[in-house]
């Protein structure tokens, strides 16, 4: 009910009014049953405008620091967060990334949608990073399809370290489902992860034409030039078109 009032009734109205989002694809997310939408990460605003733009409601996995905030501000932080449909999770790896699994895979296995940005973190310059394998495992332990959602432009509203958004148009593509049924029964393959895991990239790469380095976002955030991130167990599910003014009218 509060997610559908969030929606509805206090942040859609408010959001679709100044930013006027437009949307392409929406008809290639599935009508019913569970799926996973494996999208870019440019900006905290990424999930908010989906869940906004989709009829269908739409679980992200978030970091649990979003929920443990202190004061004014943290309460509002956290209330928004259950508002639209966010779950905690702890990120510190270990047993923690085997919960935030299970977390996923209940989540689809009440038939829900479930948003995963491959990547880990934000990209920290609006480059396409490589994904981390954990959505791989999600997609073919539950058995469902994926489909490559890319956000445009919400770097360019609120980009990292920013905490007022600009009045910018954004906007989504939404590509056709991916089907990774061939590989059941390899989800401990750690080359079958890799592939299905690039697979996806790709065809974020191809629906965005963002321009893509294979390396993880975090080494560019965290580690010297040139120096890459190991890859954890499992993803971190807390990227942007070339600019364009000719966004679909609406």
């Amino acid at each position: 009910m509060f997610y559908w009032l969030m929606k509805y009734i206090v942040v859609g109205p408010i959001a679709k009014a100044i930013w006027r989002p437009w949307i392409i694809g929406a008809e290639n997310i599935p009508p019913s049953g569970a799926a996973i939408l494996a999208s870019n990460h440019l900006s905290v605003a990424d999930s908010i405008f989906l869940p906004l733009m989709i009829e269908r409601q739409v679980a992200f996995l978030a970091k649990a620091e979003y929920f443990t905030g202190r004061g004014i501000k943290g309460w509002a932080t956290k209330w928004f967060m259950k508002g639209t449909g966010q779950i905690p999770i702890d990120r510190s790896g270990g047993s923690a990334s085997e919960a935030a699994l299970n977390t996923a895979l209940q989540v689809l296995g009440r038939d829900e949608l479930l948003g995963i940005y491959p990547e880990g973190t934000r990209s920290p310059d609006g480059v396409l990073y490589r994904g981390r394998t954990g959505i791989a495992r999600m997609a073919m332990e539950a058995k469902v399809p994926v489909v490559p959602v890319v956000m445009v432009d919400t770097d360019t509203m609120m980009p990292i370290g920013r905490n007022i958004p600009r009045v910018v148009r954004v906007g989504i593509v939404i590509g056709k489902p991916l089907d990774f049924s061939r590989y059941a029964g390899m989800e401990n393959d750690r080359y079958v992860l890799r592939s299905v895991t690039d697979e996806i990239m790709i065809a974020l790469q191809q629906l965005g034409q963002q321009r893509y380095e294979d390396v993880y976002a975090s080494s560019k955030r965290n580690k010297p030039s040139g120096a890459e991130a190991v890859e954890p167990p499992f993803v971190d599910a807390s990227a942007s078109l070339p600019r364009t003014d000719a966004a679909p009218a609406g």
